[in-house]
């Protein structure tokens, strides 16, 4: 989850722009915890733009507070749906738990999930890894609702499409992002490439899981015991698995959290795809594996797509702009999205594509 800020003064970014004392009121009325104090609440250091928490001290639980919806959807909605995310990943045992949830309302715009607090720290990477491929097996070989009933979880049925209409859409900022030209061209070039691929993957037999979709290892935590815990339930869908996998381990994802930032050798890659498919049914491996080399591709062209959105928004006061967030925290995601944008890691990623080292 995260630590709590290294100062006393709070800010409206540490507790994800709600009012502390309006959860403490909140919190009142959920069961459990009518005996909350307004010194009870403690923000945590920031370790995610689209979300805070505050750990509700005694009581074992963590209050998650959105920021806004990485789908769009409105602030009940969001909430629903994080809800079910949390609720239908359960069972896997790799999770926290929901505990309750406090709706959207005055000074708490996004409202608020009250979930288990994770009692661990911070995977070691590349350490961890596998454990963290233990993690994603569990999620991934969950029973899958018939398709009617999956909502109010999005349901990507051609994984490959989806990914790239969300490619497409943050490529349109790419030219306004500031890139170097040497970086823009290669991202164009892999972008059309992205194209080719999709189109010579309709019809294809690809397995659809619940995934955590933004897998980077600093959303994880490790428990005494050594297993993983996923601990950002903002994005689950249904969709294909082995691009979990990717952003797990992809460059942009490892190097993303400062707090586990490692390039993986390829030998590390490795050992984290045995561990997974080692772990996971051998039919449902056998239909998820062919699909691990290319969508390593495709993930890594997800996430640089998205930090050119990034970048353009930020700029312009959204909810994840130094503005509206703690300064310190976007002075670093800046560094590195600037690293990602460097035309010679740009190119290092892409031959680790072409030759099936590391990346």
């Amino acid at each position: 989850m995260a630590q709590k800020p290294d100062t006393d003064i709070l800010e409206t970014w540490d507790a994800g722009g709600a009012d502390l004392a309006a959860l403490q009121r909140a919190l009142r009325g959920v069961g459990g915890f009518a005996g909350v104090g307004a010194g009870d609440l403690e923000p945590m250091r920031a370790k995610g733009l689209i979300h805070a928490h505050v750990r509700i001290q005694g009581e074992g639980a963590v209050l998650r507070v959105p920021r806004l919806s990485s789908f769009g959807l409105s602030p009940s909605d969001n909430l629903a749906y994080q809800a079910t995310c949390f609720s239908r990943a359960a069972a896997s045992g790799h999770v926290p738990t929901l505990i309750g949830v406090i709706p959207p309302q005055e000074d708490i715009p996004w409202g608020a999930l009250i979930i288990s607090e994770i009692v661990g720290g911070t995977p070691p990477v590349p350490d961890s890894l596998p454990a963290i491929a233990r993690a994603l097996a569990a999620i991934h070989a969950l029973p899958v609702p018939k398709a009617v009933s999956r909502a109010p979880i999005p349901s990507h049925d051609n994984p490959v499409a989806a990914t790239l209409k969300v490619i497409e859409a943050q490529a349109q900022f790419l030219g306004d992002a500031g890139l170097p030209p040497a970086a823009l061209a290669q991202i164009e070039d892999e972008v059309a490439r992205a194209r080719a691929f999709a189109a010579d993957m309709v019809g294809a037999d690809m397995p659809v899981t619940l995934v955590g979709t933004d897998t980077h290892p600093g959303n994880f935590m490790a428990r005494s015991d050594g297993s993983a815990v996923f601990v950002d339930l903002e994005k689950m869908l249904y969709g294909a698995p082995a691009i979990d996998l990717a952003h797990a381990t992809v460059y942009t994802s490892t190097m993303w959290d400062a707090d586990v930032a490692t390039a993986l050798s390829g030998e590390d890659v490795a050992r984290f795809y045995s561990a997974y498919f080692d772990a996971m049914p051998p039919d449902l491996a056998d239909r998820i594996r062919p699909w691990c080399g290319p969508l390593r591709r495709f993930t890594w062209l997800r996430t640089t797509t998205w930090c050119a959105k990034w970048r353009v928004e930020s700029r312009d006061g959204a909810a994840w702009s130094a503005a509206q967030h703690d300064p310190a925290y976007i002075k670093s995601v800046r560094a590195r999205v600037a690293d990602y944008f460097n035309p010679s890691t740009i190119e290092a990623i892409r031959a680790g594509f072409d030759t099936g080292d590391s990346a």
